[in-house]
């Protein structure tokens, strides 16, 4: 697993040279640029560019001098934010040069939030005292405190002594940097370098026997450095990983500990172009992701009522993936399987606060089939390009566009009068206390909890709903906080992502009931006004309570004023849901029934149709004018032919 080093994707890379005045600054760019030692140098010289290939990576370098003087802070300031690479310097024969890279130098880049990697440079090598202890042993505390030091090296303008090798790794930390790569407190490779090394193993791992065998790893060798591994090479490799990790090699070749620990051993070394160089080809970025390019993901483009959902090639090789991951057979994947799905990943996609919980899981947490494939088309439905990229970091087949549809506009399905969307989006309003939380839970099939903490904010619940004849939806569940509803309203397209609205109300309470109709109220008047009718379902929660006389007379009177069907009871203490979940989907398939309407819309419609009829009406008499005009003339011509 060796190569040369390749050109990177940057065109062009900056440098910036600081540190106390009188160090040698000047004297040591004027000797990379000049190839030679001169006295009385320019307090600060112009910027320096090197030629293209003075260096294998074939980079342009550009070196900016800068002064130390107080009056010149802002330029320095302006510069080091335009930088890539910062080479910090002190002089060998001035101790007292060292001592401010600590006291001053570095905690001012970090005032100044200059987040780049710092090359520590100890010049006028040829007049350092022999007796000072080693740059080792003098720079290990700094590195220690000061993780954004990269390296540390010495030089000699006057002796032409490592002056190249500055710039090299100054470079060299701009294009292999190490703190994406490496801990170095733990020295161990940083658990998103693990990940990454890890997806590039697996898709070298063509017979996916957990090991690359010498022809899997001869292929390797050619596609990342163009240079196949001779026999001995391979043995050689083998033999260094089995002498330190004797389960980094078994009868099938190496295993992804083995090639885990070379690219540690690579790093510890200060091969780390050899490993960037791997990742680069896998298409990695600079942070260890994978480059948009490479992600490709969709362009997806939809109207605000329309959604993406997954197509069937999606579902089925997320099924694969399901079963061979559940290894136990129990029909659910423990968190250490679901972590073990996206250990390719750079991260678990759900682990973002608005996936926690949402889903249905068995007694010991693991997450079964429903809830699995349920939480892809919930994530697919908020954040498709987010299910796009794990589709590819977890190694999906092909195109990432055939895992993914757009549906067709709401307002076609309400013309049409059939919704055919697998997804269904509920949005659940509610005064606080009326049981919206508990019918989330019971979507999920969590159990009934006495005392419900109150929602701050949206919260999610998903899972899939059968229906008659075998078939199933899923149903994604939204509830709005109460608080919340005025502000998220102000949106004129707060409801063209909804395909039914519930509004949850406590049966035994008539002031519960009374917000829940003021919501609905709400509701019906922005999508009246904005063409975003949804359906509207009334929901009368805690059934087992002693029902209120005068919420089961209101609500009925509710109900026919705004042409909706009468409220469905719930008990969640009881478990009787009385089918609400297969209800709210049959509500979303035939979007043109439920559309509540308020006096105001009805007086809108009824103001419309009155100018329709007499446009119409208008229309019918001028028809009749220009018939009676055209018959006139017709009478007055024969009567003159006559004549």
């Amino acid at each position: 697993m060796t190569g040369d080093k390749k050109k990177d994707s940057r065109t062009r890379i900056q440098v910036v040279v600081i540190g106390d005045a009188g160090v040698g600054k000047s004297s040591m760019i004027l000797a990379i640029a000049t190839d030679s030692f001169a006295e009385g140098v320019p307090p600060v010289l112009p910027p320096t560019r090197l030629p293209t290939d003075f260096y294998p990576d074939c980079v342009p370098l550009t070196i900016f001098d800068s002064s130390s003087r107080v009056d010149d802070r802002t330029k320095l300031e302006s510069e080091l934010k335009k930088s890539d690479v910062v080479v910090l310097t002190y002089a060998c024969d001035q101790p007292e040069t060292l001592a401010r890279l600590s006291s001053y130098w570095l905690p001012e880049l970090r005032r100044l939030e200059i987040n780049l990697p710092v090359i520590v440079v100890g010049c006028k090598l040829d007049l350092r005292d022999d007796r000072q202890p080693s740059l080792e042993e003098m720079m290990a505390p700094l590195m220690q405190e000061f993780r954004e030091i990269e390296t540390c090296i010495e030089c000699s303008a006057a002796k032409q002594i490592q002056v190249a090798e500055v710039f090299y790794y100054a470079q060299k930390a701009v294009l292999h940097p190490t703190a994406p790569l490496f801990d170095q407190e733990t020295q161990t490779l940083k658990p998103r370098c693990v990940r990454a090394l890890k997806r590039i193993f697996i898709l070298c791992d063509h017979d996916r026997d957990g090991a690359l065998s010498d022809a899997e790893l001869n292929d390797f060798q050619v596609k990342c450095f163009n240079a196949p591994l001779q026999p001995s090479e391979i043995v050689g490799v083998k033999k260094v990983v089995s002498e330190k990790l004797s389960e980094g090699v078994n009868e099938n070749g190496l295993t992804l500990t083995g090639f885990l620990f070379l690219h540690a051993l690579f790093i510890e070394r200060g091969r780390l172009e050899t490993t960037w160089t791997v990742l680069r080809k896998f298409g990695y970025n600079d942070e260890t992701m994978l480059r948009d390019d490479v992600l490709a993901s969709p362009s997806l483009k939809r109207a605000s009522d329309q959604s993406v959902e997954l197509t069937e090639k999606a579902i089925d090789y997320l099924k694969g993936v399901f079963t061979a991951f559940d290894q136990d057979g129990d029909g659910a994947l423990r968190p250490a399987d679901l972590e073990e799905i996206f250990s390719t990943a750079p991260s678990n996609p759900w682990d973002s606060p608005i996936y926690k919980g949402t889903t249905e899981t068995n007694s010991v947490g693991g997450i079964t089939w429903n809830g699995f494939i349920s939480q892809w088309e919930f994530m697919t439905l908020l954040e498709p390009q987010k299910s796009s990229a794990s589709l590819v970091y977890m190694g999906y087949p092909g195109d990432t566009s055939t895992a993914f549809q757009v549906t067709r506009r709401k307002k076609y399905d309400q013309k049409k009068q059939r919704s055919q969307r697998g997804v269904i989006q509920c949005f659940v309003f509610g005064p606080k206390n009326s049981g919206k939380s508990a019918i989330l839970d019971a979507l999920i099939g969590r159990p009934y909890k006495e005392s419900q903490e109150q929602t701050k904010g949206d919260r999610y619940a998903v899972n899939k709903v059968e229906q008659s004849g075998g078939a199933s939806k899923t149903l994604v569940m939204r509830e709005i906080d109460e608080e919340s509803v005025s502000a998220f309203l102000e949106n004129k397209e707060a409801l063209a992502p909804c395909n039914v609205a519930a509004f949850v109300y406590d049966s035994s309470s008539e002031e519960s009931l009374k917000l829940a109709a003021e919501l609905l109220e709400q509701v019906a008047a922005h999508g009246e006004s904005f063409g975003n009718e949804v359906p509207c379902l009334l929901i009368a929660a805690k059934d087992d309570e002693e029902s209120n006389p005068s919420c089961i007379t209101t609500s009925a009177r509710i109900c026919t004023t705004m042409g909706l069907e009468v409220p469905i009871p719930v008990s969640t203490k009881l478990g009787d849901i009385n089918n609400l979940f297969r209800r709210i989907v049959e509500a979303a398939q035939r979007p043109h029934l439920s559309i509540p309407e308020t006096e105001q819309g009805k007086s809108t419609k009824q103001q419309r149709y009155l100018i329709q009829r007499s446009l119409g009406y208008a229309v019918v008499g001028a028809t009749i004018i220009v018939g009676g005009i055209t018959l006139y003339r017709l009478y007055n011509m024969r009567k003159l032919h006559s004549g």
